[in-house]
């Protein structure tokens, strides 16, 4: 199963893009499944072999000792949610990276999305002073902050004082990995900063809270959910994917499992940033990250209501009186950048959120222009539902055309029609000007869906390659898409 995924994902890298944000959180849970049926069989074999008899424990081996800190009062004594460095959020010093993120002053948050529940925001953060540098085309990681009110929640399920200051250390001296986060710290900073409570559960902790179980029924469950029996999978696919459990919710419908928070600590998964295409120029906007994002939130089956944990946090950082909100961040460079000459014809897809990085593109091209320098053709396809509702950046765009610094403009709006038209439909409807652009030394981009998007649309250029070049088969023109990728004629930042 495994194997299969592996050689699906190559593909569809190979296929896609040249770098892709994969959805890991799918791909781990795949690998763990796999892992665990092995683990299995594999004890009772060696057991076996070696004519020994495998005792089954309920007991699991801790990796971190705890230590709870009562001679720490002050709160420049243990970390408040810095990366690496104690005391790097107070007092903050370039370089700014993954493991000392510039705490950016958030100074525009604005919705872009109208007369729809559906929410885009576009924000802005203020880099002035930091001296980080970035390109058109780069990434910024975002740092989020988990719910307050849902951690609490947490100390209260497991009634526990969130404000005691702890340490986990490693039991394994010669481990690389001495703590699982920065330590020491409060179990409610842990919660806040360090430990990813939203995402759900994986099955190896469900297995680790088997032991924690005061209730049979809930042991019961929990062995067999956690189990990799055919009925186990099912029951875990259903009932922790599909409605989204997060470890809150498994603590409130499991009333009786009460895990020590400390160990709850060790098993979570580390939570992580969040990266986002910037959408400005820094040309344009030195100063300045601008992003485009929308905010995940939505209701599961039973009635629970989730929203991301990053576009969640991000929602809630808006200035009020001149006081601008500060989010952790820093640049992560990318390959996706604009040609070398600007003179280089470039046709962008980007439908939805994935027009950000072409409006930095656009906004770049627009000032080459502006300083005379020879510009070649912008294309852009974008598309998204209404042209009403969430047609993004549409003055900006239109004004590109009117300066002539976008040349065209293709637009797809799937629901304002009654048959559905796509950024792939358009196209295939302008394959020659498509043709002309690719064989001619033209660069394009795709932005956005890996899972349905960039593949159509691949398969798109591949059928206009067929078609121009004259080519019989698919496999011929796949390697002439590949040539062209190689030069850098094809790139795509693409998420599934």
């Amino acid at each position: 199963m495994v194997k299969e995924t592996l050689q699906i994902m190559l593909k569809s890298s190979s296929i896609c893009c040249s770098k892709m944000k994969l959805n890991l959180m799918v791909f781990v849970m795949l690998i763990e499944e796999d892992f665990l049926s092995w683990r299995e069989r594999l004890w009772p074999a060696i057991g076996e072999y070696f004519g020994i008899e495998a005792v089954e424990t309920d007991i699991s081996l801790r990796q971190y000792q705890l230590t709870v800190h009562e001679d720490l009062s002050e709160e420049d004594q243990y970390y408040q949610g810095e990366m690496f460095r104690m005391g790097s959020y107070t007092a903050q010093k370039p370089p700014y990276d993954a493991k000392n993120p510039f705490l950016a002053p958030v100074v525009v948050n604005k919705e872009l999305f109208k007369n729809t529940d559906r929410s885009c925001m576009h924000i802005e953060f203020d880099i002035s002073g930091s001296k980080i540098r970035y390109e058109s085309g780069d990434h910024v990681a975002v740092y989020p902050t988990n719910n307050p009110e849902l951690v609490s929640k947490i100390g209260e399920l497991l009634e526990t004082n969130l404000d005691t200051i702890i340490t986990l250390t490693n039991v394994e001296a010669e481990s690389n990995k001495k703590h699982p986060f920065p330590c020491p710290t409060t179990y409610r900073i842990a919660l806040l900063h360090y430990v990813d409570i939203m995402n759900p559960v994986r099955t190896h902790v469900l297995k680790e809270l088997v032991e924690y179980a005061k209730d049979p029924k809930d042991k019961e469950f929990l062995e067999k959910i956690s189990s990799t029996t055919p009925e186990g999978k099912q029951l875990y696919s259903e009932w922790v994917i599909k409605d989204h459990r997060n470890i809150i919710a498994i603590l409130e419908d499991l009333s009786s499992v009460k895990p020590p928070l400390d160990h709850l600590c060790e098993l979570l998964p580390r939570l992580q940033a969040r990266y986002y295409s910037i959408s400005s120029s820094p040309k344009v906007h030195p100063d300045r990250i601008h992003i485009t994002a929308i905010l995940i939130d939505y209701v599961t089956r039973d009635g629970r209501k989730i929203q991301g944990v990053t576009t969640g946090f991000l929602s809630l950082k808006k200035s009020s009186n001149g006081d601008c909100p500060r989010v952790p961040i820093y640049v992560r460079k990318s390959q996706f950048h604009l040609p070398f000459k600007p003179s280089t014809d470039i046709l962008m897809i980007g439908p939805g959120t994935g027009v950000a990085p072409f409006r930095a593109f656009i906004q770049e091209r627009d000032f080459l222009k502006s300083q005379d320098k020879v510009v070649g053709d912008t294309i852009l396809y974008y598309g998204c539902r209404n042209k009403a509702n969430d047609f993004l950046y549409e003055e900006e765009l239109n004004h590109f055309i009117e300066q002539k610094s976008l040349t065209k403009l293709h637009l797809a709006f799937s629901r304002d029609t009654a048959k559905k038209v796509y950024v792939q439909h358009l196209l295939m409807d302008n394959r020659e000007e498509t043709w002309k652009l690719l064989s001619s030394g033209g660069h394009i981009y795709i932005c956005g869906d890996a899972r349905n998007m960039a593949r159509d649309v691949y398969d798109t250029l591949i059928s206009i390659i067929m078609e121009f070049a004259k080519l019989p088969s698919k496999p011929e023109a796949v390697e002439y898409m590949k040539k062209i990728q190689a030069k850098g004629g094809y790139s795509c930042d693409v998420w599934s």
